[in-house]
């Protein structure tokens, strides 16, 4: 029943189309910048970094807004002294259609595409990896699709993704060919700088503003941390193939490692992940669940060790010089049949890989104990990220009023 109404809802959209058009005739203010994440579901990544930087430093010349799907987040921000507006209330959609700036970091919904008509959209992205994205992926049937059936039934959402008008922000001059490739958008449309996301992660005295939930998940950290254990984080990409973790790891067993080696390990699925209703009902000493729509970057910094596989994430994570375990146990699978990749495999990863459990501990317990992947992380930071340090979010904001 609810993919059929799910359905209804999609080809209502329709109906929307002379709205978007409409939109492009209202009057908008250079001053005015609407900024959205994760399709109005979450206030996270690039957008709420760069929203927060926007607030606190830059309010005499720009007025930052913030528009969510969620009242949740709306009326979060607003108790903390934040301008921001539930998408459809009469405000939201006012200062949607008045707003010369979107910006967000997945597509112009996480704001509201049908009003954007006529604004300059500047896409912070959400990763820089070796993942092919976007029209980059042949595994991508939105964009490749394989008959005329999933060509119309995807027509609507194609209409609401990228657009070869919109910028995009990346991280080097590598990633600008990259992404010039996966946007269809001309290389100067790409702008580079470093990522406001990673300005938070590596200043901790810049306030990220954290909800309950976030100040919870540190508390534990800290907790942990104050005992004496290391502190690991897992957070796999998403991909069909991700309860395959259930099948490599005991974690009954694992847990047993983690108390004699003193670790704390946390999980922390994608948001799209298919495996997080299984990671849910994880109940272990040393294993606790993160909620996937919580922002990692808000605890990155406290965590000793990144183990992933696929994810961006490793890049970021480098940025701190810590230990990185790459954990791609159904790497036949997912190359098969999920993402291509820029470099292949073994050439982009230069640290240390595991694909069991029991090399999974070793290389825990060794790499804790002393670091020795310093020159594997270098390669990539030098290939990832051209310039990221304090100032990455001012050089940003500066680079996007040139081009309104």
């Amino acid at each position: 029943m609810n993919k059929i109404s799910d359905r209804i809802k999609y080809w209502l959209q329709i109906f929307l189309i002379p709205v978007y058009w409409i939109s492009f005739l209202t009057p908008r203010s250079r001053k005015i910048w609407v900024l959205g994440s994760t399709f109005g579901r979450r206030y996270a990544d690039n957008a709420r970094y760069f929203y927060l930087y926007l607030d606190e430093f830059e309010k005499k010349s720009i007025r930052p807004i913030w528009i969510s799907r969620k009242k949740e987040i709306v009326r979060f921000l607003k108790e903390n002294g934040k301008e921001a507006y539930y998408v459809r209330s009469i405000k939201g959609v006012y200062y949607c259609l008045r707003a010369k700036v979107y910006i967000f970091d997945n597509y112009s919904k996480d704001i509201c595409f049908w009003l954007s008509g006529g604004a300059r959209k500047v896409n912070l992205w959400h990763g820089a990896g070796n993942k092919a994205t976007n029209f980059d992926n042949r595994f991508d049937y939105l964009r490749h699709p394989r008959n005329f059936r999933e060509y119309i039934s995807t027509a609507i959402t194609r209409m609401s993704n990228e657009k070869p008008s919109h910028y995009i922000l990346a991280t080097s001059p590598t990633y600008r060919d990259i992404f010039a490739s996966a946007f269809q958008v001309p290389k100067e449309h790409i702008i580079i700088e470093g990522y406001p996301r990673n300005v938070a992660m590596l200043n901790e005295n810049i306030d990220k503003l954290l909800t309950g939930a976030e100040e919870k998940n540190l508390q534990i950290i800290t907790g942990h941390k104050n005992k004496g254990e290391k502190v690991v984080v897992y957070m796999p990409t998403f991909r069909n193939t991700e309860t395959m973790f259930f099948d490599v790891v005991n974690l009954e067993k694992f847990n047993i490692f983690l108390r004699e080696k003193n670790i704390f390990f946390m999980t922390k699925m994608h948001p799209k992940s298919k495996a997080k209703k299984e990671f849910q009902r994880v109940e272990f000493t040393n294993i606790y669940n993160i909620d996937s729509d919580v922002d990692p970057y808000t605890f990155l910094e406290d965590v000793d060790m990144l183990v992933t596989d696929y994810s961006s994430v490793f890049s970021d994570f480098s940025l701190l010089n810590r230990p990185t375990i790459i954990f791609p146990f159904d790497y036949k699978e997912y190359s098969s049949g999920t993402r291509d990749e820029y470099v292949p495999f073994n050439e982009y990863i230069k640290v240390t890989k595991v694909y069991s459990q029991a090399e999974l501990e070793k290389s825990m317990e060794r790499l804790l104990e002393k670091d020795t992947d310093y020159e594997g992380r270098k390669w990539l930071l030098e290939r990832t990220f051209s310039s990221q340090d304090e100032e990455s979010s001012k050089r940003l904001c500066e680079k996007i009023k040139e081009i309104i």
